[in-house]
């Protein structure tokens, strides 16, 4: 059997066997890649806590038929253990592999892996709220997959903005002749962080004020399972 070796994002496992873990990862060359890690949840294993959710790993994979099969991992990224001791960086983590795994489903893509790692680093850091992390990369990931809202000039007639009307199925904000009932309005606050967010600026998404950020969240949200057309799991995740 082939022998190769691959970078990626561990996005889920599940239980396989007494022993053996299923392993999903977006790989960096192989796109989404699906593969068992044998004995690994035994606690003599060398390498399960290498293949948890959020690490990043280099992989010794055997391909198989249906399933490759992991032989060795090494840590490239350790962010499990920081995103996952802190609920609200969990959530919007667990968010953010999941709209990874749904939109890796077509081609490979290394822009789109790239663009998780520094996700999950960010994220993993600390710096910058989780609810800004989550939602500068779903905005970001989908622009990467084709779909780059517009929050400027009208999406549909291209009126010169500023605009504050959000239509999600045109892609972003529309002037007053395009506006459909319904709509949500935003405070201009709102849509420039959407702006800032889809564009990397950190530092003016930061001083961005709570109301702003929760319309930013919303939009960013809807946009995103509109796009996926379906819903995520992990955005009906409790709050505390």
């Amino acid at each position: 059997m082939p022998l190769y070796r691959e970078q990626g994002v561990v996005l889920r496992t599940h239980k396989l066997g007494e022993a053996d873990r299923i392993v999903t990862m977006l790989a960096r060359e192989r796109g989404l890649l699906r593969a068992v890690a044998k004995g690994v949840r035994r606690t003599s294993s060398k390498f399960g806590a290498r293949l948890e959710p959020f690490m990043v790993a280099d992989v010794q994979c055997f391909e198989g038929r249906s399933l490759d099969t992991i032989t060795q991992a090494e840590t490239l990224g350790a962010y499990g253990p920081s995103i996952s001791a802190d609920y609200d960086r969990y959530r919007a983590g667990s968010v953010i592999v999941e709209t990874a795994e749904r939109l890796a489903e077509g081609d490979p893509s290394r822009r789109l892996y790239e663009l998780l790692v520094g996700a999950l680093r960010t994220l993993a850091a600390a710096r910058i709220p989780p609810d800004l992390v989550r939602d500068g990369y779903l905005l970001r990931a989908l622009s990467i997959a084709g779909w780059t809202p517009g929050f400027v000039d009208c999406v549909r007639c291209g009126a010169p903005g500023p605009h504050t009307a959000v239509v999600v199925q045109l892609g972003g904000v529309v002037c007053e002749d395009c506006r459909t009932p319904g709509s949500p309005r935003l405070d201009p606050g709102g849509i420039g962080l959407l702006g800032s967010l889809l564009s990397g600026d950190w530092e003016s998404a930061l001083a961005a004020s709570d109301r702003e950020r929760g319309q930013a969240a919303g939009i960013a949200a809807a946009y995103t399972q509109w796009h996926l057309e379906r819903g995520l799991r992990s955005f009906s995740a409790p709050r505390r």
